[in-house]
């Protein structure tokens, strides 16, 4: 996976705003698509929960577009594709749906996934989280896991999983795997979330090495 691009992340922010007027939480939408392009995501692979969720799917979707890159989309049973096909309307085309064991399927058939999207709410997800980073630890890719606060369990709390807990939408889980190529010593950076005391408002930077002084979004 390449470098760290602002511009792709930017694009796929503003796009996945646009498609995201359907959805039921834009701002998790937009973190999620522009986290997903700015790493120039090119296999982005997302685990429901049940059928594929507009906000998130869309957030995929704007990201490949910026990036050229494909969607799968891992349904635990066939019963959700036609209901996943209706929720995402004209942009299921932009989608490949497949059927499943997520964990099996993640560590057979998407090794080569460098963005997988996992729904916290599914079941045993902390092996498919592991299951997600050990696909992808050879070429490096992101592990991002949404509705993290749904589940009562402190699992997400893990030391093993080693991922940021970023307070978005119903909280967002966040690490990285492997080494990427393109650059040398630790660029991965970490995650700073603000919270403005008047409005309320989150807003999220990317601080790609705390050695110096820059941030990017």
């Amino acid at each position: 996976m390449a470098g760290w691009s602002a511009e792709n992340a930017t694009k796929a922010f503003l796009r996945a705003l646009k498609m995201g007027k359907v959805g039921k939480e834009p701002d998790v939408g937009e973190f999620i698509s522009a986290i997903a392009a700015g790493n120039n995501a090119q296999l982005m692979v997302m685990v429901c929960a049940g059928i594929a969720g507009s906000t998130t799917a869309l957030a995929l979707v704007a990201a490949a577009h910026q990036t050229g890159g494909r969607v799968v989309c891992i349904l635990p049973r066939p019963d959700g594709l036609q209901a996943s096909k209706i929720a995402l309307g004209n942009y299921s085309n932009s989608v490949e749906f497949v059927t499943g064991e997520a964990k099996t399927l993640l560590l057979d058939d998407y090794k080569e996934a460098d963005f997988v999207l996992i729904d916290c709410n599914i079941h045993h997800p902390k092996e498919v989280f592991q299951a997600a980073k050990k696909s992808s630890e050879l070429d490096g890719g992101l592990v991002v896991g949404y509705n993290a606060l749904h589940r009562e369990s402190n699992w997400q709390s893990d030391h093993e999983l080693k991922a940021h807990f970023l307070p978005i939408g119903e909280g967002l889980l966040v690490t990285r795997t492997g080494k990427r190529h393109g650059g040398g010593g630790n660029r991965r950076g970490h995650w700073v979330v603000k919270i403005d005391k008047c409005t309320g408002e989150e807003h999220v930077f990317r601080i790609r090495d705390p050695q110096k002084k820059w941030i990017e979004a």
